[in-house]
């Protein structure tokens, strides 16, 4: 049995930088970021170090289908996208997710990346708009966040925050202006964790504080009620 993904990915049969372990491809509309409503393929990997007390994506952490760089970029291929999506669980945490970004740039696609900000991403193509989530208190992840990785954004990348409480959202607001956040990257994005927190009131303390950031709804969840494969 192949060794699940965790903070240190193991290499088994020497075939680390070639193969990755997929949970899913499919093509849907992007839910969220500055692409959201586009038709994309996502490529889901298998595997996260973290376990936010909100995740959505639990059935990414075990399991899977070990594939080859080739056959991934083949079964892209055949949606014939503009825009793919790289994303997990933690899809840094298995190395060979760099060539796999770097090769779906190769064939030009638009490529995004959606990482929890807990891994590196100075490695990261720089063709690639990262989408890098800072982990909030309410997350029960805080400490896992690589506030190294913050060097090494540009205006085409966006960071997130996951807002779960008013806590959540007072903390945010002050990563904003302690690291700059709006002059770092394109956009900064302030999401209810579904379920926690209302939508409205959320946006009512963004207006009210003129903050720097967008807001956004995750698209998926009031279209398919986040079911995977959309």
């Amino acid at each position: 049995m192949d060794p699940v993904i965790t903070d240190s990915p193991v290499r088994t049969e020497g075939k680390l930088d070639s193969e990755l372990r997929i949970t899913e491809i499919f093509y849907s509309l992007q839910g969220e970021a500055n692409t959201a409503g586009l038709p994309t393929v996502f490529v889901r990997l298998t595997g996260c170090p973290l376990r936010c007390q909100y995740c959505d994506t639990e059935y990414a952490f075990h399991g899977g289908e070990r594939r080859t760089l080739d056959a991934i970029l083949a079964d892209v291929a055949g949606y014939a996208p503009r825009y793919v999506c790289v994303t997990g669980g933690e899809p840094l945490a298995q190395p060979a997710c760099l060539s796999l970004l770097a090769r779906l740039c190769d064939a030009g696609y638009h490529v995004s990346l959606e990482t929890s900000g807990a891994m590196s991403v100075a490695d990261v193509d720089s063709r690639v708009s990262k989408v890098l989530d800072l982990k909030t208190p309410g997350s029960g992840e805080l400490q896992r966040n690589l506030w190294e990785n913050l060097q090494y954004l540009n205006p085409a990348d966006q960071i997130k925050f996951v807002i779960c409480n008013r806590e959540d959202y007072e903390w945010a607001r002050m990563q904003l202006d302690l690291h700059r956040l709006s002059e770092r990257v394109g956009d900064v994005w302030f999401s209810p964790s579904y379920g926690q927190v209302d939508a409205t009131a959320l946006a009512e303390w963004i207006v009210a504080d003129n903050l720097a950031v967008r807001f956004q709804l995750q698209l998926h969840k009031l279209l398919w009620n986040d079911s995977p494969g959309h």
